[in-house]
Order: C-alpha cells, then sequence, then structure tokens
C-alpha cells in the first residue's frame, strides 16, 4: 500500500516558497508521484502540488475524472507557455485550505508543457475544469494560493475562517 502524506494547511510558510526544479532522473520522483496521487485520491482531491506536502519541487499530480475510470497524470516542472485573453470564473477549493471555497477567474484556456516520468516531453492544450486545475496546481509551485486571487476583504474573510476553523478541530 502506499503511503498516504501529510497535507499542508495555511499557513505553512512552505506554501509559499518558490518550488525548485526537478533534476532530470531524481531516482525519487516515481514513487513521490504515487504517494501524491494515492494522498490526492484519499483527501478526495482533483490535484496536488509537491509543496502541498512539504517537498518544495515542480511537480503536480492532477485527475479531474476519480470518480470515473482515473485518469491520473503526472507533470514533472510543468510551465505554462500560452493562455487565452478570454477569462473563465469557476468555484476553487484547496486540499492546504480545507473547507474554503470561491469563485477565482483565470485564463480560460491555457497551453502547458512539462515532462512526463519516462522522460518525455509533453504538451497540452486546455479548457474547462482541466485548465483551472492546471492554474491552480501550478500556482502552487511558486507560492500561490488560490485565495491571492482574491480581493484582499474577500481572501481575510477566508483566511480568518478558516483559522477558526482549523484551531476548533486542534481542540477536538
Amino acid at each position: 500500500m502506499t503511503d498516504i502524506l501529510p497535507i499542508l494547511y495555511v499557513p505553512d510558510p512552505r506554501l509559499r516558497a518558490k518550488a525548485k526544479p526537478v533534476t532530470a532522473g531524481d531516482p525519487r520522483i516515481p514513487a513521490l508521484a504515487e504517494q501524491m496521487l494515492a494522498t490526492m485520491y484519499k483527501a478526495p482531491g482533483i490535484g496536488l502540488a509537491a509543496p502541498q506536502v512539504g517537498e518544495l519541487l515542480r511537480l503536480v499530480v492532477i485527475d479531474i475524472r476519480p470518480d470515473e475510470k482515473p485518469d491520473p497524470m503526472v507533470l514533472v516542472n510543468p510551465e505554462i507557455v500560452a493562455e487565452s485573453k478570454e477569462l473563465a470564473t469557476r468555484e476553487e477549493g484547496c486540499l492546504s485550505l480545507p473547507g474554503q471555497f470561491a469563485d477565482v477567474t483565470r485564463p480560460a484556456r491555457v497551453k502547458v508543457r512539462w515532462t512526463d516520468l519516462a522522460g518525455a516531453k509533453r504538451e497540452l492544450e486546455a479548457d474547462g475544469l482541466l485548465s483551472a486545475c492546471l492554474q491552480h496546481e501550478l500556482d502552487h509551485l511558486d507560492g500561490r494560493l488560490f485565495v491571492d486571487h482574491l480581493s484582499a476583504l474577500k481572501r481575510n474573510m477566508l483566511l480568518r475562517k478558516l483559522a477558526k476553523e482549523l484551531k476548533a478541530k486542534e481542540r477536538e
């Protein structure tokens, strides 16, 4: 059975750090990706970035259809290489901000380039949920959270609510 990794919660400073590129052939990456997928599915979530489990590496796992036939993606050193001028707004949540949701506006479509676990260069154009998920997870690699896309008022309300809920959980 694959180990489930602990997910970091805001305000852990590692969530605000910039992740380092994964070195080609790093032997830890396949096992870490497998653990991240297991952790994401158990949470449950549709995306997880390595910084969310305390690894400051540019590694992301995504599966936007976990309830159907799993279709996991593992992205090593992903980068957005193009984005549409057209915007789209959808509700987002985050495993590092449990129970918190808000409408976030981002480019409607993106083109992402990454390396897969076999070392092959990959590229994908995405829209809809996949586009939002990719942008959300790649933000984590640069120390950005979905709440950073909100107004200061909304962000502060959400973060205060989260702090209160986490404090109440600690007392249980």
